[in-house]
């Protein structure tokens, strides 16, 4: 079961509180300098700061020009 369209509307980065966009299995931030990746289990967002991933500037910046974010 996919993650609710509703939820996704109010959940943000708990470090940024920047906007995510669904992004696979993984949750994005769309904060341009922490790049923030959450992983999602069981269709549960693991939204903890510790266990999320910084992606590189270039694989940040395909995920948001895939989803139309582009800067």
């Amino acid at each position: 079961m996919p993650i609710d369209p509703k939820l996704l509307e109010i959940l943000v980065c708990p470090d940024t509180k920047a906007p995510l966009v669904l992004d696979g299995e993984t949750l994005v931030s769309t904060d341009p300098e922490t790049r923030r990746r959450y992983r999602i289990e069981d269709d549960i967002p693991i939204m903890l700061i510790d266990e999320s991933e910084q992606l590189s500037e270039s694989d940040w910046k395909e995920i948001m020009k895939r989803h139309g974010k582009e800067s």
